[in-house]
Order: structure tokens, then sequence, then C-alpha cells
């Protein structure tokens, strides 16, 4: 069995000491594997940068020869020798949800930052130990052997459990179907155990009832509290790690609905992504970029069900579930990459620039445009099946016939389970939405009116994203043009970085929508380049930028009005 250690002198420095411990028989060379990237952040993250010290010794701590290969693979090579030590450092300071992190207070590890593989024994059983105060408790979902001894069947599995070490970690749990569920909670927060609870239960409840089992034993909710703005979450095989702040703010209304979301989001994910996994990822290369264009079901998906469950259990009213849903509209219809590259290829490109700002207008959101096709795809089926089937049968099929036998899906197995489940050919649907860049404006107005709501456009109240087709930013005191809609009367004359100085030689000082009111052309005074410049912006009388929202028809039929209870579960 191969034992990892993990130990801090002083927690000051943020290195942790980290030793593998390696029987050996009968070789002269083995590798060492450190991940080049993380399931669930699919872009390469090189962990690598943060090892220091890196040795090999003898089991009298004499060396041992290696050589470093790539950036992240080392080779050795012992002569006679029945056991290796790996020793080196890693630097854990990044604390959001798939980062680690030390300090006085907490050891928390994300061990696929930090901890290698030997190549070709990553199916061998392997412990990890914990050198950490007495008074400490850890909170992880590996089998513990003691409070400091985690056990993991393979590496896979010991990399896929985060961990967080620490003597102020709060704790409850519930159980659903017997199954026990725990939430913990590091940071300076006072849970509301008595609404946390119960909330935490419907969900949890409804996902079961869709998949109509659960693919582990138990599950972990692992959510680091922060002092400040923080919102991430990162799913594991039977766990979870959520970041968000500020603490103080937990159970306020706007924080609190930022917890049930993303943790119902991350449980849904036990089964789609961690069970129900793409044919290129079966198994994982930890590597290289492992390229797949299924993203919209892995992430899309997610996203929709993420909101959409918390809804249908009455945990959301419509009209709170239909702002999350709005807001995804909204950062949907404000990004005019939606007209350059489909949700497909964008998966695909998310290795290249998917976690990034990237150049304008590149690519779409796999979370946002898959979020809209999903429920495009839910509301379509089930108007051509008359409410007998909805997405979630799509979704208990793919968990029945792909994740249960641990076999990966291709992205013509989603086609073809949609397309048995609606009855028909949903050709139409994957070309223009999916492989395709056709607006989503029309399908999903129509769509909505099945269940008595409509998709409804109103100007922006921002006079110069309206009018003129551009935002700004404040970077300190300065008023930057931080995006331009393409063709917009602003493309013609100004550029992104722009800082904005003065509307018709009257300077700006917060009052730009003031100055850009009543005339249909302004001469605008700005650096660009550290050059001054005057530019004339001229409206063209079009709507720019407008919002998109989703409400309920004044009128909806009956008929209407059934669809939508059977859609959410709550009357019209």
């Amino acid at each position: 069995m191969i034992h990892y250690y993990i130990s801090f002198s002083n927690p000051l420095t943020f290195f942790l000491q980290i030793r593998m411990v390696i029987p050996l028989q009968n070789t002269t060379e083995i590798a060492l594997q450190l991940p080049a990237w993380r399931p669930g952040r699919y872009e390469l993250q090189n962990f690598a940068q943060k090892i220091q010290q890196f040795k090999v010794m003898d089991n009298l701590q004499q060396p041992v020869n290696y050589r470093k290969i790539t950036k992240d693979c080392w080779r050795i090579y012992p002569v006679n020798l029945t056991e290796i030590e790996v020793q080196y450092n890693f630097y854990a300071h990044q604390l959001d949800a798939g980062g680690s992190w030390l300090d006085e207070t907490q050891l928390y590890v994300n061990p696929i930052n930090c901890l290698m593989s030997v190549i070709a024994r990553e199916e061998q059983p392997c412990q990890l130990h914990l050198s950490i105060p007495n008074d400490w408790q850890v909170a992880c979902g590996l089998k513990q052997v003691d409070k400091t001894t985690l056990e993991a069947a393979n590496y896979d599995e010991l990399v896929d459990c985060p961990l967080i070490a620490s003597p102020s970690l709060q704790h409850q749990s519930y159980q659903v179907h017997d199954i026990p569920f725990h939430i913990w909670f590091q940071g300076n927060c006072r849970p509301g155990w008595n609404r946390i609870l119960p909330d935490f239960q419907r969900f949890t409840e409804e996902q079961l009832a869709l998949f109509q089992d659960f693919p582990v034993t138990e599950y972990h909710f692992l959510n680091e509290i922060l002092p400040y703005r923080f919102y991430h979450g990162v799913e594991h095989g039977n766990s979870t790690t959520i970041t968000l702040g500020p603490g103080e703010l937990l159970m306020s209304r706007d924080l609190y609905k930022e917890l049930l979301g993303v943790s119902c989001h991350e449980l849904f994910h036990t089964w789609n992504i961690k069970q129900i996994r793409p044919a290129e990822m079966m198994p994982y290369d930890y590597s290289r970029e492992n390229y797949f264009r299924t993203g919209y079901v892995a992430e899309g998906v997610t996203t929709y069900y993420g909101d959409y469950l918390l809804a249908r259990c009455c945990i959301f009213s419509a009209e709170q579930y239909f702002a999350e849903l709005n807001e995804v509209l909204r950062k949907h219809f404000d990004d005019f990459g939606q007209y350059h590259l489909s949700v497909a290829d964008s998966s695909f490109e998310l290795w290249l620039d998917g976690y990034k700002p990237g150049i304008p207008d590149r690519k779409v959101s796999i979370y946002h445009k898959g979020c809209i096709a999903a429920l495009l795809l839910d509301l379509e089926i089930r108007r051509i099946t008359s409410n007998q089937k909805s997405l979630d049968d799509v979704m208990r099929r793919l968990w029945q016939e792909f994740g249960k036998p641990k076999m990966g899906y291709t992205e013509q197995d989603y086609q073809r389970l949609t397309e048995e489940v609606a009855g028909q050919s949903l050709q139409n649907y994957f070309d223009e939405i999916i492989y395709g860049t056709v607006p989503v404006h029309e399908p999903l107005n129509e769509a909505l009116n099945y269940v008595g709501c409509f998709l409804w456009k109103e100007s922006n109240a921002g006079v110069n994203e309206a009018q003129f087709g551009f935002k700004t930013t404040l970077n300190n005191s300065s008023l930057l043009v931080s995006y331009i809609e393409p063709n917009s009367p602003a493309a013609q004359v100004l550029s992104t970085e722009d800082e904005l100085i003065a509307v018709n030689g009257r300077r700006i000082e917060g009052n730009l929508a003031v100055l850009l009111q009543n005339e249909p052309a302004y001469e605008v005074t700005l650096f660009r380049n550290k050059f001054l410049r005057t530019v004339t912006l001229t409206a063209d009388g079009q709507q720019h930028l407008a919002k998109y929202t989703i409400q309920k028809l004044p009128i909806a039929t009956p008929e209407q009005q059934h669809n939508f209870k059977l859609w959410l579960k709550q009357e019209f």
C-alpha cells in the first residue's frame, strides 16, 4: 500500500510538508505524476508550480536518483530497494473551492492539487496520514481508519476527497433513505440549523426521487465560509467543497439563497459528471487536456436543475425561481459570443479560455446557454408527450444506462436518449440550439408559452447601454468602457478600456447618464492609450443591450396553468 503523509511546521509560510512512502518489488524505474488539472474545472492549472524542494530518499535517508521528464512528471531510478520515500513541500495558499489552504486555524486540502500518483499503480489502495493538533477534527468523505488516518480504494478516490481539519468545525447531519448527509462549516459564521437542515433535506429528497437511488453511501457538504464576498463550488464523488462569504451574512436572504443554489447544484453533480461521465473522461487523464463536447450536459443541465429543483420542492417560490433564471438570461443575452460559437464547440474550448473573459464575443457560456438549452429541451419533451415525459426521464436513463454501469456517454448517446424519451426526432433542436448559433429568443418564448409564460423584452435602464450599446466600469477613479455591443453606435467610435473624461465639455463625475440625455449626438472626450481624444457619439434610434425576463402571461388558459403546475409543482 502507498502511504501519503501531510504535515506542516509553520502555518504562517503556507507550506505543507508532503511525504510518499512507496513499497517496491523488483523495480528499477517508476514515475510519479502530479495532476495538471482537476475535474470540475476543465483547464490546465499546472499544480507543479507550487512544488518546492522535491527529493527522493531510500530507507536510510540516502538520496535516490531521479529525473524530471515533464513539467509535472518525475522518473525515479531505485536500485535494489524495497521502499523509497518521496519528499516535497507544497504551497497551500489558494482559498477557493478547488484549492488548498493552510493557516493557524485550519488545514484545507484538495488532494488533487498536491498528491502524486505512481504511474501504473493508480488502482492500488492507499492511506493518507495527517499530522495535526490533537483537538482538531477532520471533515472528509474518505474512510477514516482512525482520527488522523484516511484510506482510499485507489488514487482516483484519494484525490477526489477534499478535507478540512480544524478545531472550529461546525457539523450537523440529516438522513434521506437511510443515507447520511453531513453539513460542515469552517469559518466565522452562525449557521441557522433549524432552517438549513429541513431545506437541505427537501432538495435532497427531490433529487433522489428523480434518479431513484444514490451513487454513494454517504455525502459531505464542506463549506469554507470566508470574511469577504465570495462564491464558488466544486463537485466530488461523495462530497462538495463550497466557498461563500461574508460569513456574518450567511443566513441573510441573498447569501442563504446562494448557499441553497450552489449546494443543490453540486449535489446534482453526484450523478451528472461524477457518475454520468463523458466517454472522453473514462478514465480521467490528469496529465493533459481531456477534450469533450458535452459540457452543455455536464454543466448546463446541472445549472438548470440546481435552481429548478429548489422551486420544484417549494424552497423557492415561482417568483424567486424566475429571478434566478432571469439572471442566467441576462448573462447570456449580454454575451454576443452566442452568435459566433455553438455551446457544443464552446464545451470543447473550455480548455482554451472557458474560465476567463477571453477576447470579446468569441464563445458562449456552457453554464448559461447550457441552462437555457436544458430548459428548452425539458419544456419541448413535456409538450410533445403531453407531460408524460420530461428531461427527468433523460437524466434517469443516462444514470441507469451509463452512470451506474460506469460507461462513458457520447454526444450521440445523449441525442439518441432525448429522442427516444420524446418519441420523435429532435434534430432541429440539436442543429440550432446545441450545434448552431441560432438566437434562442423565439424558441424560448414558444417553449415558455406551453407553461403560461413568455419572454418579455424591455429597454435597458442605462442610457449608455440602451441608446449607444456600451457598458462602463469604475476602476479606482477612472470610468472605463468595459463592453461594446457589436454594430452599435458605440462600436463606431469607442474602444474597450477607453477612459471617459467628459461629455460635451462637461466633466464626468458619476453623472454619465444625466449627460447623455435628450440629445441625438454628443462630443465625448476620453483617454485612449494615454492620448487625449474627442469622438462624436451618435444614437441610431435602436434599442441596444435590451433586457429579457420570464413573465407569466396576464391571461393563461387552464391548460397552460395545468402545464405550469406539472412543470414547477406549484400553482400558477
